[in-house]
């Protein structure tokens, strides 16, 4: 069986985090929160991590220095998401078998998920399988569209969802299982066609759907990692689930 190899977006500043250190570098309940990240993804049965770092390059590398099996790619300058996935082609150009990309701003991601959706991919492989829960208040995440018959059909960003959208509960939360080589591919044809200027991995499931390729959406997520950290607001809702849950176990 090919190796299991994953992505970690973490290039990115803590602009909204009024910070001057790198957003994955943030401690959430006293550890930087790609920590959290990297445990959940080597408990969930990942092998290889690259994780992409831009922003303090040097302090993250350092913060992670001697953790088994991670390797890093630069993203000197961010262009977006998929660009940075585009700068791991080399670490993966003679890798056949699934890639899972996650953020690396994701504290509360659970190995059981990561578990899950590498299973969903390996019971059926497809070009890519995207990992989604189901929100409460699903207010500015990305709605999962589906046809008639519930196969995925497209991610639909908040801000552009129709009123019937908006009342979508299924969300992704930027976990995706790839098939390597159809992803590599796929790169070659998103574009910075948006407002930001920059490359979108969330473009990419509409181009390896229009080359007929089969995407699939899988509800595999827990509720808690619908949870995300773009402001202190929501730093604090995080340690504070954190800390339920660490007691709950303990």
């Amino acid at each position: 069986m090919s190796e299991k190899v994953a992505v970690v977006l973490a290039a990115g500043k803590g602009v909204r985090m009024k910070s001057d250190l790198p957003k994955v570098m943030v401690p959430v309940c006293g550890r930087p929160m790609i920590e959290y990240v990297l445990d959940a993804l080597t408990a969930g049965g990942i092998q290889r991590i690259i994780a992409v770092v831009g922003y303090r390059a040097e302090l993250v590398r350092s913060a992670l220095d001697g953790r088994k099996n991670l390797t890093f790619a630069l993203q000197a300058q961010q262009l977006g998401t998929g660009h940075a996935v585009m700068l791991c082609r080399e670490l993966l150009a003679d890798h056949n078998g699934p890639v899972m990309v996650v953020a690396g701003d994701a504290p509360l991601m659970q190995a059981d998920s990561v578990a899950a959706l590498m299973a969903e991919y390996l019971r059926r492989p497809a070009a890519c399988i995207i990992g989604t829960a189901y929100a409460e208040n699903p207010a500015g995440l990305g709605r999962i569209v589906r046809d008639k018959e519930g196969n995925f059909q497209a991610i639909v960003e908040h801000r552009d969802a129709t009123e019937s959208q908006r009342q979508i509960k299924e969300v992704s939360m930027s976990y995706y299982v790839f098939d390597c080589q159809n992803m590599l591919d796929a790169l070659n044809y998103i574009r910075p066609d948006n407002d930001q200027g920059e490359y979108y991995i969330t473009d990419l499931p509409g181009v390896l759907l229009s080359r007929g390729l089969e995407v699939r959406a899988a509800p595999v997520l827990k509720p808690c990692e619908v949870l995300a950290i773009n402001s202190m607001e929501e730093l604090a809702a995080v340690e504070a689930e954190m800390k339920k849950r660490m007691k709950d176990e303990g």
